[in-house]
């Protein structure tokens, strides 16, 4: 009995893990495209978590990306 109830409590911990955090996010975009962080949001959509990250290009641009949270 105890060891159910020890994976019960357990179960939740380990599927946030799985979870990539908002600086793991940031760091991934900035790597990927060569652009500094103007602002991130963290939204929920649904069951699903994402970050919004507002980017300026090298170029001048300004991009919005979208990144899940749970990937």
């Amino acid at each position: 009995m105890l060891a159910a109830v020890v994976a019960i409590l357990v179960a939740p911990v380990s599927l946030a893990a799985d979870e990539i955090t908002v600086q793991q996010a940031v760091d991934k975009v900035q790597r990927e495209m060569n652009a500094k962080v103007l602002s991130v949001q963290t939204l929920q959509v649904g069951k699903r978590k994402l970050y919004r990250i507002k980017l300026l290009t090298p170029g001048g641009q300004v991009r919005v990306v979208d990144v899940k949270a749970n990937p």
